[in-house]
């Protein structure tokens, strides 16, 4: 097995964060390079009355929501964990699984690791698995990482 280019995508949650922690030792073991990515999903405004006699200024959020994963980023990059690795750090808009599978084409890296929040049931069906699909369309192996209770309370 040759890894050279692990993609890592991130949503700046404490499973996004597990994931990245696990990326990088797999990525210090194999002498690999991470891309880590981050998804602006598009914002869609709600039909019907939200109690404001304005409308909400979608452009402002996305644009304050871009400029947080700006400054987020890079500090994830230069995290401990990811010390002496080449990270390359990468905000891309679109719907999150069809956008992880398509950085990890165009980048053509070896291994995906992404995380799973482990919803079931009614969670699941309305918040859908951004994993789940990754897996089904992915173009290289993926491997999903899901924090036990331990990992959560040491963060």
């Amino acid at each position: 097995m040759h890894i050279r280019s692990i993609l890592v995508p991130t949503d700046f949650s404490e499973c996004g964060n597990y994931a990245l922690s696990y990326a990088a030792e797999l990525a210090r073991t194999f002498g690999a390079g991470l891309v880590c990515v981050h998804v602006i999903e598009p914002m869609v405004p709600t039909v019907g009355y939200s109690g404001m006699t304005e409308p909400l200024p979608l452009a402002d959020i996305s644009d304050q929501i871009e400029d947080s994963a700006e400054r987020e980023l890079p500090k994830l990059a230069g995290c401990e964990a990811c010390a002496g690795l080449a990270v390359e750090e990468m905000i891309v808009h679109g719907e999150a699984a069809s956008e992880i599978v398509r950085v990890a084409r165009e980048r053509q890296v070896d291994l995906i690791v992404v995380s799973s929040h482990g919803r079931t049931g009614w969670g699941r069906i309305l918040f859908g698995s951004t994993a789940e699909a990754v897996v089904r369309h992915a173009p290289c192996p993926v491997l999903v990482v899901k924090p036990s209770q331990e990992e959560f309370s040491k963060q």
